[in-house]
Protein backbone atom coordinates (compact mmCIF):
# COMPACT_ATOMS: atom_id res chain seq x y z
CA UNK A 1 0.00 0.00 0.00
CA UNK A 2 1.26 3.48 -0.88
CA UNK A 3 2.08 5.65 2.13
CA UNK A 4 -0.28 8.61 2.55
CA UNK A 5 1.30 11.88 3.68
CA UNK A 6 -0.55 14.73 5.40
CA UNK A 7 1.52 17.83 6.18
CA UNK A 8 0.34 20.04 9.03
CA UNK A 9 1.21 23.72 9.03
CA UNK A 10 -0.25 25.98 11.68
CA UNK A 11 -0.30 29.48 13.15
CA UNK A 12 0.97 31.42 10.14
CA UNK A 13 -0.18 34.83 11.47
CA UNK A 14 0.24 36.46 8.08
CA UNK A 15 -0.12 40.24 7.95
CA UNK A 16 -0.52 42.59 5.00
CA UNK A 17 2.72 42.91 2.97
CA UNK A 18 5.25 44.91 4.97
CA UNK A 19 3.29 44.79 8.26
CA UNK A 20 4.87 43.23 11.34
CA UNK A 21 3.08 40.89 13.74
CA UNK A 22 3.31 42.20 17.32
CA UNK A 23 5.24 45.16 15.91
CA UNK A 24 8.34 43.00 15.55
CA UNK A 25 8.18 39.98 13.22
CA UNK A 26 7.48 39.76 9.49
CA UNK A 27 5.88 36.31 9.30
CA UNK A 28 5.82 36.15 5.48
CA UNK A 29 9.48 35.11 4.92
CA UNK A 30 9.05 32.35 7.49
CA UNK A 31 6.04 30.96 5.61
CA UNK A 32 8.03 31.14 2.35
CA UNK A 33 10.73 28.98 3.97
CA UNK A 34 8.13 26.52 5.25
CA UNK A 35 6.61 26.20 1.77
CA UNK A 36 10.07 25.54 0.31
CA UNK A 37 10.69 22.94 3.01
CA UNK A 38 7.43 21.16 2.19
CA UNK A 39 8.36 21.16 -1.50
CA UNK A 40 11.76 19.64 -0.64
CA UNK A 41 10.23 16.61 1.08
CA UNK A 42 11.45 13.45 -0.67
CA UNK A 43 7.87 12.20 -0.93
CA UNK A 44 5.24 14.68 -2.09
CA UNK A 45 2.40 15.14 0.43
CA UNK A 46 -1.11 14.14 -0.55
CA UNK A 47 -2.40 17.30 1.12
CA UNK A 48 -1.59 20.12 3.52
CA UNK A 49 -3.87 21.09 6.39
CA UNK A 50 -3.36 24.43 8.16
CA UNK A 51 -4.78 24.23 11.68
CA UNK A 52 -5.78 27.84 12.27
CA UNK A 53 -4.46 31.35 12.82
CA UNK A 54 -3.86 31.71 9.12
CA UNK A 55 -3.94 35.48 9.47
CA UNK A 56 -3.31 37.86 12.33
CA UNK A 57 -6.57 39.83 12.20
CA UNK A 58 -8.79 38.01 9.69
CA UNK A 59 -8.51 40.76 7.08
CA UNK A 60 -8.99 40.30 3.34
CA UNK A 61 -5.55 41.72 2.56
CA UNK A 62 -3.94 39.25 4.96
CA UNK A 63 -5.66 36.28 3.31
CA UNK A 64 -4.69 37.57 -0.13
CA UNK A 65 -1.06 37.77 0.99
CA UNK A 66 -1.26 34.26 2.45
CA UNK A 67 -2.68 32.90 -0.81
CA UNK A 68 0.31 34.29 -2.71
CA UNK A 69 2.74 32.71 -0.26
CA UNK A 70 1.03 29.31 -0.48
CA UNK A 71 0.70 29.38 -4.28
CA UNK A 72 3.78 27.18 -4.97
CA UNK A 73 2.09 24.24 -3.22
CA UNK A 74 0.39 22.16 -5.91
CA UNK A 75 -1.29 19.63 -3.61
CA UNK A 76 -4.72 20.24 -2.01
CA UNK A 77 -4.59 22.73 0.87
CA UNK A 78 -7.24 22.53 3.57
CA UNK A 79 -7.81 25.66 5.63
CA UNK A 80 -9.22 25.98 9.15
CA UNK A 81 -9.92 29.07 11.26
CA UNK A 82 -8.19 29.87 14.52
CA UNK A 83 -8.96 32.56 17.06
CA UNK A 84 -7.12 35.15 14.94
CA UNK A 85 -9.27 34.39 11.87
CA UNK A 86 -12.67 35.48 10.57
CA UNK A 87 -14.72 32.55 9.27
CA UNK A 88 -16.78 34.47 6.74
CA UNK A 89 -13.90 36.57 5.45
CA UNK A 90 -11.97 33.33 5.02
CA UNK A 91 -14.81 32.01 2.86
CA UNK A 92 -14.98 35.21 0.82
CA UNK A 93 -11.22 35.18 0.29
CA UNK A 94 -11.15 31.52 -0.82
CA UNK A 95 -14.41 31.03 -2.77
CA UNK A 96 -13.11 27.94 -4.59
CA UNK A 97 -12.59 26.14 -1.25
CA UNK A 98 -16.17 24.88 -1.15
CA UNK A 99 -15.46 22.60 1.83
CA UNK A 100 -15.42 25.76 4.02
CA UNK A 101 -19.21 25.68 3.92
CA UNK A 102 -21.83 28.42 3.99
CA UNK A 103 -21.67 31.79 5.70
CA UNK A 104 -22.71 31.77 9.32
CA UNK A 105 -21.89 28.08 9.87
CA UNK A 106 -18.98 26.33 11.54
CA UNK A 107 -16.01 25.36 9.35
CA UNK A 108 -16.23 21.59 9.79
CA UNK A 109 -15.67 19.13 6.96
CA UNK A 110 -14.67 15.59 6.05
CA UNK A 111 -12.17 14.87 3.26
CA UNK A 112 -10.07 11.95 2.07
CA UNK A 113 -6.29 12.34 2.13
CA UNK A 114 -4.88 9.23 0.49
CA UNK A 115 -5.79 6.37 2.82
CA UNK A 116 -6.73 8.73 5.67
CA UNK A 117 -9.97 10.44 6.58
CA UNK A 118 -9.47 14.04 7.77
CA UNK A 119 -12.22 15.47 10.00
CA UNK A 120 -11.96 19.09 11.09
CA UNK A 121 -13.52 20.65 14.18
CA UNK A 122 -14.22 24.38 14.51
CA UNK A 123 -13.31 25.42 18.07
CA UNK A 124 -13.48 29.19 17.56
CA UNK A 125 -15.52 31.70 19.54
CA UNK A 126 -15.77 34.95 17.52
CA UNK A 127 -14.25 37.89 19.33
CA UNK A 128 -12.47 35.71 21.90
CA UNK A 129 -9.13 33.94 22.11
CA UNK A 130 -10.33 30.78 23.85
CA UNK A 131 -12.07 27.86 22.20
CA UNK A 132 -15.14 25.74 22.87
CA UNK A 133 -16.89 22.63 21.59
CA UNK A 134 -20.65 22.76 22.09
CA UNK A 135 -23.20 20.00 21.53
CA UNK A 136 -23.80 20.96 17.88
CA UNK A 137 -20.14 20.64 16.94
CA UNK A 138 -19.63 17.43 18.90
CA UNK A 139 -22.81 15.89 17.45
CA UNK A 140 -21.46 16.57 13.96
CA UNK A 141 -18.22 14.82 14.84
CA UNK A 142 -20.05 11.85 16.36
CA UNK A 143 -22.06 11.40 13.16
CA UNK A 144 -18.94 11.63 11.02
CA UNK A 145 -17.07 9.10 13.15
CA UNK A 146 -19.98 6.68 12.91
CA UNK A 147 -19.96 7.10 9.12
CA UNK A 148 -16.25 6.32 8.75
CA UNK A 149 -15.80 3.67 11.42
CA UNK A 150 -13.67 1.49 9.12
CA UNK A 151 -11.24 4.21 8.05
CA UNK A 152 -8.18 5.60 9.84
CA UNK A 153 -9.15 9.08 11.04
CA UNK A 154 -7.20 12.23 11.84
CA UNK A 155 -9.18 14.90 13.72
CA UNK A 156 -7.85 18.43 13.23
CA UNK A 157 -8.73 21.40 15.44
CA UNK A 158 -7.17 24.70 16.47
CA UNK A 159 -7.38 24.76 20.27
CA UNK A 160 -5.83 21.64 21.86
CA UNK A 161 -8.21 19.64 24.07
CA UNK A 162 -5.68 19.21 26.88
CA UNK A 163 -3.73 21.29 29.39
CA UNK A 164 -0.28 22.13 28.08
CA UNK A 165 0.99 23.48 31.45
CA UNK A 166 1.85 26.77 29.73
CA UNK A 167 -0.47 28.81 31.92
CA UNK A 168 -1.26 31.81 29.76
CA UNK A 169 -2.05 29.54 26.80
CA UNK A 170 -4.21 27.20 28.88
CA UNK A 171 -6.17 30.29 29.95
CA UNK A 172 -7.16 30.73 26.31
CA UNK A 173 -7.32 27.03 25.44
CA UNK A 174 -10.35 24.83 24.86
CA UNK A 175 -12.40 25.86 27.87
CA UNK A 176 -15.48 23.72 27.16
CA UNK A 177 -16.01 20.34 25.53
CA UNK A 178 -12.62 18.70 26.06
CA UNK A 179 -13.90 15.93 28.33
CA UNK A 180 -16.81 15.19 25.99
CA UNK A 181 -14.44 15.07 23.02
CA UNK A 182 -12.10 12.68 24.81
CA UNK A 183 -14.97 10.33 25.65
CA UNK A 184 -16.11 10.41 22.03
CA UNK A 185 -12.63 9.71 20.70
CA UNK A 186 -12.20 6.85 23.18
CA UNK A 187 -15.25 5.13 21.65
CA UNK A 188 -13.64 5.15 18.19
CA UNK A 189 -10.31 3.28 18.12
CA UNK A 190 -9.86 4.14 14.43
CA UNK A 191 -8.98 7.74 15.43
CA UNK A 192 -5.24 7.71 14.82
CA UNK A 193 -4.46 11.25 15.91
CA UNK A 194 -5.94 14.53 17.13
CA UNK A 195 -3.83 17.33 15.65
CA UNK A 196 -4.01 20.92 16.88
CA UNK A 197 -2.50 24.36 16.52
CA UNK A 198 -2.62 27.42 18.79
CA UNK A 199 0.45 26.57 20.91
CA UNK A 200 3.30 27.31 18.48
CA UNK A 201 5.16 24.32 19.98
CA UNK A 202 5.49 20.56 19.52
CA UNK A 203 3.52 18.94 22.36
CA UNK A 204 2.26 15.32 22.57
CA UNK A 205 -0.30 13.95 25.05
CA UNK A 206 -2.12 10.64 25.43
CA UNK A 207 -5.79 11.43 24.79
CA UNK A 208 -8.83 9.20 24.49
CA UNK A 209 -6.79 6.11 23.68
CA UNK A 210 -4.81 7.84 20.96
CA UNK A 211 -2.35 10.76 20.75
CA UNK A 212 -3.17 14.46 20.65
CA UNK A 213 -0.49 16.88 19.52
CA UNK A 214 0.31 20.44 18.61
CA UNK A 215 2.82 21.65 16.04
CA UNK A 216 5.44 24.38 15.88
CA UNK A 217 4.69 27.42 13.75
CA UNK A 218 6.63 28.49 10.64
CA UNK A 219 7.72 31.67 12.44
CA UNK A 220 7.55 32.48 16.13
CA UNK A 221 7.08 29.96 18.95
CA UNK A 222 5.44 30.35 22.36
CA UNK A 223 8.08 30.51 25.10
CA UNK A 224 8.49 27.24 27.02
CA UNK A 225 7.81 28.30 30.61
CA UNK A 226 5.76 25.99 32.84
CA UNK A 227 5.45 28.47 35.70
CA UNK A 228 1.66 29.01 35.99
CA UNK A 229 2.30 32.72 36.45
CA UNK A 230 4.70 33.04 33.50
CA UNK A 231 4.06 36.03 31.24
CA UNK A 232 2.64 35.66 27.75
CA UNK A 233 5.71 35.68 25.50
CA UNK A 234 7.07 34.34 22.21
CA UNK A 235 10.52 33.48 20.88
CA UNK A 236 12.32 32.96 17.60
CA UNK A 237 13.13 29.33 18.29
CA UNK A 238 13.67 27.02 15.27
CA UNK A 239 10.42 26.68 13.30
CA UNK A 240 8.91 23.46 12.00
CA UNK A 241 5.87 21.49 10.92
CA UNK A 242 4.41 17.99 11.24
CA UNK A 243 4.38 15.21 8.64
CA UNK A 244 1.74 12.55 9.37
CA UNK A 245 2.43 9.36 7.40
CA UNK A 246 -0.07 6.49 7.11
CA UNK A 247 1.52 3.23 5.92
CA UNK A 248 -1.65 1.16 5.96
CA UNK A 249 -1.08 -0.06 9.51
CA UNK A 250 -0.02 2.87 11.69
CA UNK A 251 0.13 6.65 11.59
CA UNK A 252 3.74 7.74 12.04
CA UNK A 253 4.26 11.43 12.82
CA UNK A 254 7.50 13.25 12.07
CA UNK A 255 8.57 16.69 13.25
CA UNK A 256 10.17 18.40 10.26
CA UNK A 257 12.46 21.42 10.42
CA UNK A 258 11.54 24.50 8.39
CA UNK A 259 14.44 26.30 6.74
CA UNK A 260 17.65 25.74 4.78
CA UNK A 261 20.14 23.25 6.21
CA UNK A 262 23.23 21.52 4.84
CA UNK A 263 22.98 17.92 3.65
CA UNK A 264 21.99 15.19 3.27
CA UNK A 265 25.46 13.63 3.51
CA UNK A 266 26.26 9.90 3.27
CA UNK A 267 27.21 7.79 6.30
CA UNK A 268 29.04 5.24 4.12
CA UNK A 269 31.48 5.27 1.23
CA UNK A 270 32.56 2.24 -0.84
CA UNK A 271 30.45 0.01 1.37
CA UNK A 272 32.06 1.09 4.64
CA UNK A 273 31.38 3.69 7.35
CA UNK A 274 33.32 6.83 6.53
CA UNK A 275 36.40 7.03 8.77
Amino acid sequence: MTTSLLVQLTDLHIREPGRLAYGRIDTAPYLKRAVKSVLRLRQAPDAVVITGDLSDFGRAAEYAHMAELLAPLAMPIYLMPGNHDDRDQLRRSFPTHSYLGDAGTFVQYSVKVGGLRLLTLDTCVPGHSHGTLDAERLDWLAAQLDACSHEPVVIAMHHPPFRTLIGHMDDIGLLEGAAELEALVARHPNVERVICGHLHRAIDVRFGGTLASTSPAPGHQVALDLDPAAPSAWMLEPPGFRVHAWDGQRLVTHLAASGDFEGPFPFHENGALID
